[in-house]
């Protein structure tokens, strides 16, 4: 199970463009609320959660992804739950992705030293630990991937789908959306 998690504020296209190609891939992917049915994006959008945070499971776990999205990303950095099950995921060896703001919270948490990273530009500095790849709108390395921005959410899904399932997954899912 691919974990996403929703803080109110966060960033709707960094959080669903991911998810829906994830679920094209076939990979199932859950939308992860703090607390409650529904989560409200930085653009008043509502979203209806699969579950809330208390719930998800890393032994069943795929992957936990971070969007971005200011405000949503401030909340995600005050749930002290939300760092647990992060450095739990990264510990266990499961993959880590965050995009926009996002990654500033894994260089927060420690999990970037050495590795190479983007964020939302001008954010570069609270990436401590990494080099930073801005010219790029995703970066893998290892077990980490981050995304620049809202701009690189196609981009950055698909990288998590090829991340789980191989290339050639994430080519059929990038052919079957035209992209």
């Amino acid at each position: 199970m691919v974990y996403i998690l929703l803080a109110p504020g966060f960033e709707e296209a960094e959080a669903l463009v991911p998810a829906d190609l994830l679920r094209r891939a076939g990979i199932r992917t859950a939308l992860v609320s703090l607390n409650g049915e529904t989560v409200t994006g930085s653009h008043n959008i509502t979203v209806s959660a699969d579950m809330t945070l208390d719930k998800v499971d890393l032994s069943n776990g795929e992957m936990v992804v971070l969007p971005g999205g200011g405000v949503g990303v401030q909340n995600l950095g005050l749930e002290p739950a939300v760092a647990a099950l992060v450095r739990q995921a990264a510990a266990s060896g499961l993959p880590v992705a965050a995009i926009c703001a996002a990654p500033t919270l894994l260089g927060e948490w420690g999990l970037l030293e050495g590795k190479q990273a983007v964020c939302y530009p001008g954010m570069e500095g609270q990436l401590t630990g990494a080099q930073t790849r801005m010219e790029q709108r995703f970066v893998a390395d290892g077990k980490i991937i981050t995304g620049r921005a809202a701009g690189s959410a196609f981009d950055f899904g698909l990288a998590l789908v090829e991340a789980l399932a191989g290339l050639d997954e994430a080519e059929k899912v990038r052919h079957a959306i035209h992209y």
